[in-house]
């Protein structure tokens, strides 16, 4: 599976690159802050939205801690898609959210 770190991810964002991000948290815990230009998609409801998923972009996948986006990129690898893990997840982010 491949990772990128919350700062390699800052440093992206920050130099302007475009991303693609699904957060895979619940409801009540993105109330609480975003990275912005993220897109939720709540880890459970990942099956029956795939078709917002464009298979020919590659996407990060975020969480809390990193657990969830890991069994989210896991779920999508095998579907097709290109994706990586942010490791740390939204507990180890110090940029700013929505």
């Amino acid at each position: 599976m491949k990772e990128i770190t919350t700062t390699e991810l800052q440093h992206q964002l920050e130099n302007g690159t475009v991303l693609n991000m699904i957060d895979v948290r619940e409801d009540e815990e993105v109330a609480q802050g975003m990275i912005q230009g993220a897109v939720h998609i709540p880890l459970g409801e990942l099956p029956e939205r795939l078709d917002e998923i464009d298979k020919s972009k590659s996407y990060i996948m975020i969480c809390r801690s990193s657990g969830r986006s890991g069994r989210a990129c896991e779920y999508l690898e095998g579907q097709g898609y290109d994706v990586t893990n942010m490791v740390g997840g939204m507990l180890d982010w110090h940029g700013e959210v929505e």
